[in-house]
């Protein structure tokens, strides 16, 4: 019986600049809003020089953290999507920051690349949007990166993440509010070196329509309209004017920009330049400005988990397809897994049991996908895939979690291996382990004929397995290959007895 999706979701964008949280109730699969908070916090001003997050910027982000947590703490998790970006990507000392971080929301918060984030990014603004058949040039400013996505409808086709972002760029060269036109020069100098990778596949003739999307786009379109340079979005000649009146000022306190937002201010110096830099290195003369962004993206990816159409299922079986996995193999493999699972119950990974049962699944898929590198040593070519690749829907803890996995499905077996993956994974993922690898040795032969009906029990780190009587001694391979796992299972504290 499907699960009944819940009455309220949330999401929260831990961005390089600001916080955001949305907050919706969901009735038969439509949202609406009951929340919006946001928090400029500045996370990248307090990246040092060695890229270790200072502990005044940490106190102001966990502060903002605590006042969003009294909203969400006490939704199930199941429920809830939150995200860090750029700054919480580079940050040496990031998950030091994490775990107080988690625990002031009560929530996991997931680590994702650029390319997700541009992903997401696009969902967003697809999602206020509406569909049309338009190509699609959707830009988003953050704090440490700035992200260009081209789509058509709710698909992105090409997504990239720069690393340039407002605050970056204004703490580069307009260091403590101060302006000058050489300043302004260089910050557009840096913004275009970072697009000429990506200057030719984004020039205006490979998309119909430009949108922005962030709070400095906005700002900037705000601005324009209040001093009657644009009247149609942010425009070419609008920026003309906008930067000549930056060019005239020495410090950012001179700009005296009508209705503007005072905390703005600082960075909005830097989100200027880079928008300069990207109208006249792609060829951009006029772009609208979205109010989708990567929190409602989120929100819709969420929504997708609860329907059944995780993203990141379809994404497994793109990669499948791409390295030419045996198909037929791995769903043998995940019949056995589910067999495994049946016998041990629901209650033996408690509330994790349905994320395992997905990430069991997802590296039954994937575990041989190394081998399109080299046969020998292919699980590690495989777990490294799986660790670096851009896979859409996965955050960084999850690759690192599937990767771990994946690694540790045949020969040598090491616990310390799982010590470091995120609660609860650093306990239940050295269990999940052993039923990929039984899983996957009981069918390394891959002939295509039914399982023996064999019974497993698991209690703490002793396995016992029971097969039909004579089945061993009619498969001597598959008992030889038992016991070598026993010496391989004893190597990680576990006692694997079979008969």
């Amino acid at each position: 019986m499907p699960k009944k999706p819940p009455e309220i979701v949330a999401a929260v964008d831990l961005g390089s600049n600001s916080f955001h949280m949305i907050v919706c109730s969901l009735t038969n699969g439509n949202l609406q809003t009951l929340d919006r908070l946001k928090e400029m916090v500045r996370l990248a001003s307090g990246l040092d020089k060695k890229n270790n997050l200072d502990t005044i910027t940490q106190n102001r982000a966990l502060a903002c953290l605590e006042r969003f947590g009294q909203r969400i703490r006490n939704i199930p998790p199941e429920s809830v999507r939150i995200v860090g970006t750029s700054t919480l990507r580079m940050a040496k000392n990031s998950q030091q920051f994490l775990d107080k971080a988690e625990k002031a929301l009560n929530h996991p918060i997931h680590i994702i690349s650029g390319i997700e984030e541009a992903r997401l990014i696009y969902q967003g603004v697809a999602h206020s949007l509406g569909s049309n058949a338009n190509l699609r040039l959707v830009m988003d400013i953050g704090g440490g990166s700035t992200e260009y996505i081209i789509g058509s409808g709710d698909t992105p086709r090409v997504k990239e993440s720069t690393p340039m972002g407002c605050v970056l760029v204004s703490n580069a060269f307009f260091k403590e509010g101060n302006l000058s036109r050489n300043a302004f020069n260089q910050a557009v100098l840096f913004a275009q070196q970072q697009l000429e990778p990506i200057q030719k596949q984004f020039q205006s003739k490979n998309w119909d329509e430009a949108i922005g999307a962030s709070g400095s786009l906005r700002a900037i379109d705000k601005v324009l309209k209040a001093k009657n340079w644009s009247n149609n979005g942010i425009t070419r000649e609008g920026l003309e004017l906008l930067v000549a009146h930056i060019n005239q000022c020495t410090h950012i306190n001179e700009l005296n920009l009508p209705d503007f937002d005072p905390e703005r201010l600082p960075v909005f110096p830097g989100g200027v330049a880079i928008v300069y830099a990207t109208f006249k290195s792609l060829g951009i003369e006029q772009m609208t400005v979205s109010d989708g962004a990567l929190r409602e993206g989120l929100i819709q990816d969420l929504l997708g988990r609860l329907y059944d159409h995780d993203i990141r299922s379809a994404t497994v079986q793109d990669l499948a397809e791409r390295y030419h996995i045996d198909q037929g193999h791995a769903a043998r493999i995940k019949q056995t897994i589910s067999f495994i699972l049946s016998q041990l119950g629901d209650e033996f990974f408690g509330p994790n049991h349905e994320n395992v049962v997905q990430f069991l699944n997802w590296a039954a898929d994937l575990h041989e996908i190394g081998q399109d590198i080299a046969h020998s040593q292919y699980h590690k070519h495989s777990a490294y895939i799986i660790e670096n690749g851009d896979f859409a829907g996965f955050s960084r803890q999850d690759q690192i979690l599937l990767s771990t996995i994946v690694k540790a499905h045949r020969r040598k077996l090491s616990r310390s291996g799982f010590n470091a993956l995120p609660i609860p994974w650093n306990i239940d993922a050295a269990s999940l382990t052993v039923v990929l690898r039984l899983a996957v040795l009981l069918h390394r032969n891959r002939q295509e004929h039914n399982q023996p009906d064999f019974k497993i029990a698991l209690l703490k780190s002793k396995i016992c397995l029971q097969f039909p009587e004579g089945w061993l001694v009619q498969a001597p391979l598959t008992h030889a290959d038992l016991i070598l796992e026993a010496d391989y299972l004893k190597a990680a504290g576990f006692k694997l007895e079979f008969c």
